[in-house]
């Protein structure tokens, strides 16, 4: 089970379009799949047309499984939605340093096997995400086409190592650009920093902008559900195939 946190304190780059669409297309691609929503602001519960069912929130309160929490959203994909409670976690006192490997234990006590666990991680750097960090074993980190977005890539890498030194060990980290656009020469001006940077953990996927992928979670849909035409499509099934073809190099 690779368990992926998709994080970045910036705003506006698509991590929760991402986690919805990639999740999707991981599915399709014939791999069991479990979506969570660590987001007390439930965009990806949202996105999935889930009308605030029990979610993690209970979970990491004690109260739920994991498993007691899937929605099921067909084609081999589960989604864990946020849960209204879930901002209370951060205001957690009690358990000390236990209180941050909640999501970790909560996962690896499933009884269903999952070949892809993605986790919508909050902007924040508190406990929700510090669960998710302890909880995954590799990085996945939107970055959208601009030099805020790069800068803010920088600064995010430095925390990363910061958490991993206290921790022990080091995580695959993958970068994936969104809301790209090509035509722009500033976008592929930080595209070839990243790259000059970062080399093989940005993913040659990019994710363009369009706005067909701003519509879709208004109507609690993934692009394949709402266009499943359209180049955004298109896109995440490529994305997919990359984050697939990563294994071999954290194997």
């Amino acid at each position: 089970m690779r368990t992926f946190a998709v994080i970045n304190q910036k705003g506006g780059v698509g991590k929760t379009t991402v986690t919805l669409n990639l999740s999707h297309a991981l599915a399709l691609a014939g791999n069991r799949v479990l979506a969570i929503d660590a987001d007390p602001q439930g965009h990806l519960t949202m996105a999935f047309g889930l009308e605030d069912p029990a979610g993690l929130d209970r979970v990491l309160h004690g109260e739920a499984r994991m498993q007691d929490a899937f929605s099921e959203a067909g084609n081999g994909l589960q989604v864990v939605a946020a849960g209204e409670h879930l901002q209370e976690v951060e205001n957690l006192n009690q358990g000390g340093a236990e209180r941050g490997w909640r999501l970790q234990r909560a996962l690896a006590a499933m009884d269903e096997p999952f070949d892809y666990v993605l986790i919508d991680c909050p902007p924040s750097a508190g406990l929700l995400g510090m669960n998710a960090i302890i909880a995954a074993d590799e990085m996945l980190i939107p970055v959208a086409g601009d030099f805020l977005s790069l800068n803010g890539l920088s600064r995010l890498m430095r925390i990363l190592h910061g958490i991993e030194e206290r921790l022990g060990g080091s995580r695959p980290k993958w970068i994936v650009l969104s809301r790209f656009m090509e035509q722009r020469r500033h976008a592929r001006e930080v595209r070839d920093r990243i790259r000059e940077h970062f080399g093989s953990q940005l993913l040659e996927t990019t994710i363009r902008e369009s706005v067909v992928l701003a519509e879709s979670p208004s109507f609690g849909q993934t692009i394949f559900e709402y266009q499943p035409r359209h180049r955004a499509a298109g896109d995440f099934r490529a994305l997919a195939g990359d984050l697939m073809e990563t294994a071999t190099a954290t194997a």
